[in-house]
């Protein structure tokens, strides 16, 4: 199972998902620290493109392995993340407006097509409640 955490940049993204994988006991993938293994930084539309495939491949080794991961990062438009291809979307809808002006410029809200809306911080109880939830999909 692929799940993707997006949202603006300083949502609350990497902090939900380190939370996540170690209540899943899953793999994780951080979109900061993948562009630096990759050595690029163009957030150039091609350039997000790029890194939602990279991604992808990420995640797809391991839903491959039949082992859930989850990927965090911004996915800005309905094409990264049709590029990505979750199964399961969950969107920090916490902030307005994120730190890049480019980012909030190009960023698309998902529409319905997500599985969780995030809208504050979860408390401790909440998440394990959120990994038990996505730890009983039948995908």
């Amino acid at each position: 199972m692929k799940i993707l955490v997006m949202g603006l940049p300083g949502s609350g993204k990497t902090w939900i998902a380190e939370r996540l994988q170690k209540n899943l006991e899953c793999a994780w993938y951080n979109a900061d620290l993948i562009r630096e293994m990759a050595n690029d930084w163009d957030f150039s539309p091609e350039g997000r493109i790029r890194q939602a495939n990279r991604m992808r491949t990420l995640a797809n080794f391991e839903s491959a392995n039949s082992r859930i991961v989850i990927c965090d990062f911004v996915c800005p438009t309905k094409q990264t993340r049709k590029e990505f291809n979750p199964d399961v979307l969950i969107w920090m809808d916490t902030i307005s407006a994120g730190r890049f002006d480019d980012t909030n410029r190009i960023f698309e809200p998902p529409e319905g097509d997500y599985n969780y809306k995030i809208i504050r911080h979860l408390n401790d109880g909440e998440i394990n409640k959120l990994a038990e939830e996505l730890n009983n999909l039948k995908l």
